[in-house]
């Protein structure tokens, strides 16, 4: 799916302006530097693609050549934000940077690093003088109208200072209704940013969110599935009912209490192909839900719909594991069991 600039329309709180870095013009990069100089604020851009970068200038975006070229562009006290994939090369570009910016400056991590490697950062890097932030970043590819709601690890020095940032890209209070009694307590949570504690803490809090997204999805699937299913030639002729599973999503859109974002995604996605046939089952896993499962370990929390949901993604990647082979063995030794032909 691809978001024409030209066609926005979303709405955006004017702040106090100021000048952010973003390294990565990825999925969600592009579109946070698009709300951000449409609430007022001057981007410079950089990523390792040419043409990327190409592109969000001819947009009125500047463009940097490399990491230390982006820096130079910036007045001090510098502000970069890093849209890059979690492990190496989130690491290597903090380091990178940090090796060209000065006390003062500011590096924001908003993709989904592990939070331990936040807590690490922010200490290597306080001793230059340099502040770190963890930036826990939901919204996807729609956050450029939706805005994003953001999870923040920081000192609380260098939050305020980087506030006008955050409430730009947060959606805002908007048509959402307000908890009861919420405009009684100070914060900016029901604004759809939050400083959740020191570095570490945004992208913790983002880890938790995301395996409970895990838990959520597995279990919209779950439910259409056993829907879709109601016409099995197994079950008696009477009990059989031919259910319109995008009916049935758009239904349940409309003041039912399991409504929500991902459900109005699959209303969307049943519309457009009622099987689903272009997709074929194959679930990958970002990281974040094998995180959650081991924070619960140390915490020893138990977690069973979340540690569920994550196993049955390790399994949708797998024909048939060497789980089900062994059962299969032992139902053929101790009953003559065979197994349906492969296939079949």
């Amino acid at each position: 799916m691809s978001i024409k600039v030209k066609k926005l329309t979303y709405q955006v709180r004017l702040t106090k302006r100021m000048e952010l870095g973003l390294v990565g013009l990825g999925r969600m990069g592009a579109n946070m530097v698009r709300r951000l100089k449409k609430g007022g604020h001057t981007c410079t851009v950089f990523d390792l693609n040419p043409d990327s970068v190409k592109k969000m200038t001819a947009e009125g975006f500047g463009g940097a050549a490399s990491l230390e070229d982006l820096v130079q562009k910036l007045a001090k006290p510098r502000a970069v934000w890093v849209m890059v994939p979690a492990g190496k090369p989130t690491e290597s570009t903090v380091q990178a940077l940090a090796a060209v910016m000065e006390s003062g400056d500011t590096i924001i991590d908003g993709g989904n690093s592990f939070y331990k490697d936040d807590i690490r950062r922010a200490a290597e890097l306080k001793k230059r003088g340099i502040d770190y932030i963890d930036a826990g970043t939901s919204g996807g590819v729609w956050g450029v109208e939706r805005g994003y709601c953001l999870m923040i690890g920081a000192d609380q020095t260098a939050f305020n200072r980087l506030e006008p940032i955050f409430k730009t890209l947060a959606p805002g209070v908007g048509t959402i209704d307000r908890t009861p009694g919420r405009d009684k307590i100070p914060g900016t949570a029901e604004q759809g940013y939050l400083r959740t504690g020191p570095p570490g803490s945004g992208h913790f809090v983002k880890m938790i969110h995301n395996g409970i997204e895990y838990g959520l999805m597995q279990a919209y699937g779950e439910g259409f599935d056993v829907l879709v299913h109601k016409n099995s030639q197994d079950l008696p002729e009477n009990e059989r009912f031919d259910l319109n599973a995008s009916d049935i999503a758009e239904l349940w859109r409309r003041g039912s209490v399991v409504g929500s974002w991902l459900l109005d995604l699959t209303a969307m996605a049943l519309v457009e192909n009622p099987d689903l046939s272009n997709f074929s089952g194959s679930v990958e896993d970002s990281g974040e839900g094998r995180w959650t499962i081991n924070a619960a370990i140390e915490e020893a929390v138990p977690v069973e719909v979340l540690a569920s949901a994550l196993f049955t993604r390790f399994r949708s990647r797998r024909e048939h594991t060497f789980t089900e082979k062994v059962l299969s063995a032992m139902r053929f030794k101790f009953g003559g069991h065979v197994e349906r032909a492969s296939g079949g």
